[in-house]
């Protein structure tokens, strides 16, 4: 473990199975090797426990989160291995006809230190015939999540929110230092916009930005990116992986937030704006704040 201000940082890239068994082997095997290597904080990625396609099969093996082996399982790896554990999200049993994606921080006691469910739901088409409605399983969340580590605090975020900036300058205003974003992109839309949208998130935000990703062909025959990052509030690549699982670590100096923020100050510098339709009249005038 770390004895000054800066931390070790740890990507978990996993490729999860269809049953939850298995993958919790892989994340334990995983989570094992980054902390042998000197990780004080390790993440692994969107939905570590399973990849289920077909709803049946889904809700077969979901569990609520209080009975949940994967979950308990994890937590008592953090105690043992004293360790900051974030494991990036599981699919869990919300409600008979919902399943919810929440990802859990977990302190090196065993003890839950914060949950975040996902907000925003991957339902889109992609050319080439691939389809997504994670609405039609999972239950969104409503609540921005923030909590303390000794480096700084840190806001938990999943996957396809990403692609909604306003929610990361939201955290950041709030204190935030680092930025998660476990995820299990798409080869496709990864190809053509992961490093883009996180090394942005970074920049905008002056945070550290760490992405454990799914990685490769799973059993359901969904095809994962990989490409785990950690970049720095800079919008520095750290450490990148490639599409294998694995573990890819950085040396985390907090001082780095500071130095950048004070170079570019853009979180002071947010404002209040009009959009005025000229065809509407003036009355239509909408006031959003420049920070979103």
């Amino acid at each position: 473990m770390s004895t000054d201000n800066t931390f070790t940082a740890a990507m978990v890239q996993m490729r999860t199975g269809l049953l939850p068994e298995p993958s919790l082997e892989q994340g334990t095997t995983l989570i094992r090797e980054a902390a042998a290597q000197g990780a004080d904080y390790v993440l692994t990625p969107e939905v570590s426990n399973m990849m289920q396609s077909n709803r049946k099969a889904l809700f077969e093996h979901l569990a609520s989160e209080e009975d949940d082996k994967s979950l308990k399982a994890y937590r008592a790896l953090a105690a043992e291995l004293k360790i900051h554990l974030h494991i990036g999200s599981l699919a869990l049993r919300f409600s008979p006809e919902r399943a919810v994606n929440r990802s859990f921080l977990i302190g090196p006691d065993g003890n839950l230190l914060a949950c975040y469910d996902k907000i925003h739901m991957f339902d889109i088409d992609l050319p080439g015939g691939e389809s997504y409605r994670e609405s039609a399983n999972y239950q969104p969340g409503e609540t921005a999540v923030i909590s303390d580590l000794p480096w700084g605090r840190i806001g938990l975020t999943i996957c396809y929110d990403v692609r909604f900036p306003a929610l990361y300058r939201a955290l950041a205003e709030s204190g935030a230092s680092y930025l998660t974003v476990p995820s299990a992109f798409t080869r496709k839309t990864g190809e053509a916009h992961w490093h883009t949208l996180l090394r942005a998130r970074a920049i905008e935000t002056g945070c550290f930005v760490f992405a454990a990703a799914q990685a490769g062909m799973h059993e359901n025959k969904r095809e994962t990116f990989g490409h785990s990052l950690i970049v720095d509030p800079w919008g520095v690549v750290l450490a990148e992986g490639g599409v294998e699982p694995g573990v890819f670590l950085a040396r985390i100096d907090p001082t780095k937030v500071e130095t950048a923020r004070k170079a570019v100050p853009s979180l002071q510098h947010g404002r209040r704006f009009g959009i005025a339709d000229p065809k509407a009249g003036p009355e239509h005038l909408h006031l959003v704040r420049g920070s979103a």
